[in-house]
């Protein structure tokens, strides 16, 4: 195989419109091939992710980000208005909220990461796409809900390897309007970490409103989604550190 073969991201039409009903644009594609090369040459310079041959890169981090605003619980993926606010908390490299930035253009996407190198190389990458529906944004998920300009100020709140789900909550909760949906992706799930993520959800104001499980397409790998609406003003709670204590 060729350097240019194997730096190409497999296109999936197929499997785009068999699992989600929809297939992105040439440009959208043209994007993604984009954001595959920005990532492959950040990498350089510093861990951003371990996943960088082709397929792999275009199943867990393009199709496994998508998959989870794609669901029912969000209805047309609109959250409350035709002009979304997203926040992706605990960025990282930029997923899923980069993917989801080029899906749905209409969408104002926040990529929050508390590591300043990886907020610089995010700025530099989202100039080389031309991507303008996505700011990046040093700080943390718990410092930021603080601050009037994000308490409260966004429909949708994403997370993805960041933490536990108890704390995941207590980070993206904060953040949401009234109404406002956290995603948290997770890989497999159990009831007990179901009966410890509803006691913290609940004490936010919040419900666990659905956990969708399904497997990748073509690793067949087990994910779940948890679905978490923001119903009330949040309560005061304590912050919970990775492990899960209470601090």
């Amino acid at each position: 195989m060729s350097e240019l073969e194997t730096l190409m991201l497999p296109e999936m039409i197929d499997i785009w419109q068999q699992t989600l009903n929809w297939q992105p644009t040439v440009e959208q594609q043209q994007l993604f091939q984009q954001l595959y090369e920005g990532i492959l040459e950040g990498n350089r310079q510093m861990n951003l992710t371990r996943i960088t041959e082709p397929v792999d890169f275009w199943e867990k981090h393009l199709w496994d980000s998508l998959r989870g605003i794609w669901s029912p619980t969000l209805g047309n993926n609109n959250g409350d208005s035709t002009s979304p606010k997203l926040i992706d908390i605990g960025t990282g490299a930029g997923f899923p909220g980069l993917p989801i930035a080029i899906a749905f253009p209409q969408y104002s996407v926040t990529l929050l990461d508390s590591t300043r190198k990886k907020i610089s190389f995010l700025e530099t990458l989202l100039a080389q796409l031309g991507i303008e529906n996505a700011t990046a944004l040093i700080g943390r998920g718990e410092a930021i809900a603080l601050l009037p300009a994000h308490r409260q100020a966004y429909d949708i709140a994403v997370l993805r390897a960041v933490a536990p789900a108890p704390v995941c909550a207590s980070y993206a909760l904060p953040l949401l309007k009234t109404g406002g949906i956290a995603i948290l992706y997770r890989g497999h799930w159990t009831e007990e970490e179901a009966e410890d993520l509803q006691v913290v959800v609940e004490q936010l104001g919040g419900v666990i409103e659905s956990i969708e499980s399904f497997t990748t397409p073509l690793s067949n790998s087990v994910r779940h989604c948890l679905y978490l609406r923001s119903c009330l003003m949040p309560k005061e709670v304590p912050i919970r550190k990775k492990d899960g204590k209470r601090k």
